[in-house]
């Protein structure tokens, strides 16, 4: 991707452009710097709503169904999403289609109307779907996991916010917070795929010139504190035992990340990775087990998780923390060290093939505030990472003081923290 094109508006609006020779498809994607961080808990969960509100209705689209209609008439791919520290819109269509998604992704973004009514009915419809992740335990463990180690903060909180919350917010929320966060220097106009780059600026400048600018409020500062191992432990009758175990690390700036990358992808990034060899091809004790690093712009977790079978979940833990410990102890040998490099680069290109998967890797770089680089050059960086490099990761975040333990299953006054150490 050499031909990556990065320009900033008189406004301050970010714009890339990622033409790929050969794609049938372009995306338009919009991101701004407005998630859960930035809210105050009297409006936890607003950045989400605001997101499916973008979606009914426009001053040019006043109705929800003039949006859908649109966009299906074109043949596209579309939705929203929020995390912490952003939220986006994006619609993926053909080629030849680019300037009408860019259309209607704009003036969706730029031109909500928050009828008081669709806000009313939209109440349910987001309700309604944190139903269904807290009926999905292999999701919400991810949720009590990160309020378990952030605490009563923005970066503890729900993503998608408290119902009781969601059933108080009013168009003058809405307003307020859009305000706040929608501003031209805290958004970014990705637009990706095998569209011709000839004059896209111009047309991105088209659309959003009218963009006011303002004072973006930042974020607050998260607060670290840990002393020893924490736990959570949900009760729900189940019939596996949904778990995250993971260690407070590093945020994405720091020189340690593409270690922790691949610190990661050797405990459970395949098939053939230590944590599903050892938990489910030696124990059977579990069908699915992955690790991660979740890095932000100012945290990060280091973490596996894994669905268990309830009379082995000691066991499960156990082992889990041994391959960690192992990892503080040991240097990994070469062949599994360059094993797991091309298995965490090959997700990575087999991923961005497509537009979308284009567009968000561009778009989360910028905002996130590292500097840009293409996909060719991160695999570099990850392939320079050395044996000592991902020993000296695990030292330094494995520790006891960092760990944390999130439960979702049919445990009563149970805890598990007598187990709960590396070594």
């Amino acid at each position: 991707m050499k031909d990556v094109i990065r320009t900033k508006l008189k406004n301050g609006l970010r714009v890339i452009l990622v033409p790929k020779k050969g794609s049938l498809a372009t995306t338009v994607m919009v991101m701004v710097e407005a998630g859960s961080k930035y809210e105050t808990k009297e409006i936890n969960g607003i950045s989400h709503f605001l997101e499916h509100m973008c979606f009914k209705g426009t001053n040019n689209r006043p109705r929800p169904i003039d949006i859908a209609s649109e966009l299906d008439a074109l043949g596209a791919q579309y939705n929203a999403f929020t995390g912490q520290e952003f939220t986006a819109y994006y619609a993926k269509a053909k080629n030849e289609n680019f300037h009408a998604i860019l259309d209607v992704v704009s003036d969706l973004y730029l031109n909500p109307v928050f009828d008081p009514a669709e806000i009313e009915k939209e109440k349910g419809v987001i309700i309604e779907e944190l139903n269904m992740y807290e009926d999905t335990p292999a999701r919400h463990v991810h949720d009590l996991f990160t309020e378990l180690v952030y605490g009563d903060q923005p970066a503890g909180w729900n993503v998608g916010g408290r119902k009781e919350i969601i059933r108080k917010l009013t168009r003058e929320d809405f307003i307020n917070y859009r305000g706040a966060h929608y501003l031209p220097q805290s958004t970014i106009v990705v637009v990706a795929g095998g569209f011709d780059p000839k004059n896209a600026i111009q047309k991105i400048e088209k659309h959003f010139f009218i963009f006011g600018k303002g004072v973006k409020n930042q974020k607050r500062k998260v607060i670290e504190s840990q002393k020893k191992p924490q736990e959570l432990v949900h009760f729900k009758e189940s019939d596996q035992t949904h778990l995250v175990l993971g260690f407070r690390a590093c945020d994405t700036h720091d020189k340690r990340r593409f270690a922790l990358d691949v610190l990661a992808e050797i405990l459970g990034g395949g098939m053939s990775s230590r944590l599903f060899q050892s938990i489910r091809e030696e124990l059977g004790a579990a069908y699915y087990v992955h690790a991660d690093a979740n890095l932000l712009s100012d945290h990060g977790v280091l973490f596996m998780g894994a669905g268990a079978e309830h009379s082995k979940l000691e066991l499960v833990l156990q082992t889990a923390l041994r391959e960690f410990s192992r990892m503080r102890r040991e240097k990994v040998n070469i062949p599994d060290l360059k094993k797991a490099k091309e298995h965490l680069l090959g997700n990575l290109f087999l991923s961005l093939e497509t537009s979308d998967e284009l567009a968000n890797f561009y778009s989360i770089e910028e905002v996130m505030g590292v500097k840009l680089s293409t996909p060719e050059a991160l695999a570099k960086k990850i392939q320079a990472v050395t044996a000592e490099e991902v020993r000296a990761a695990a030292r330094a975040f494995v520790k006891n003081d960092r760990l944390n333990l999130a439960v979702i299953g049919p445990f009563r006054d149970k805890s598990f923290l007598d187990i709960l150490k590396v070594e």
